[in-house]
């Protein structure tokens, strides 16, 4: 059976994000909150009120599997964000720059 995790676009650089357990955002799939039953809705207002306050665009919920402790996504679309995407070397310049400014 699938778990949920929240994503969304941080505001200020544009990477992938995923909500944490608590209640930050991280470039680290590793690091996202599974959402428990009965939980969705009450995650998916909290990451929409994130995005109200600017921190964050576009957050939903993604489909994931654990293996070892880890979530997988289950769509493509959402293995190749998760991998940092695109499908193409291109960038790695910039996604390294963005990526230290995210961690800083």
């Amino acid at each position: 059976m699938s778990q949920k995790i929240i994503t969304a676009n941080d505001l200020r650089g544009g990477l992938v994000v995923f909500l944490t357990p608590s209640g930050g955002w991280s470039i680290e799939l590793a690091h996202s909150r599974i959402i428990g039953t009965g939980e969705l809705d009450e995650a998916l207002a909290y990451a929409k009120a994130q995005s109200d306050a600017q921190i964050v665009v576009e957050p939903y919920e993604i489909d994931v599997e654990l293996a070892e402790g880890i979530p997988v996504p289950l769509r493509l679309r959402e293995r190749i964000r998760a991998a940092k995407g695109p499908t193409v070397a291109y960038g790695e310049a910039e996604l390294a720059e963005r990526a230290a400014n995210q961690a800083s």
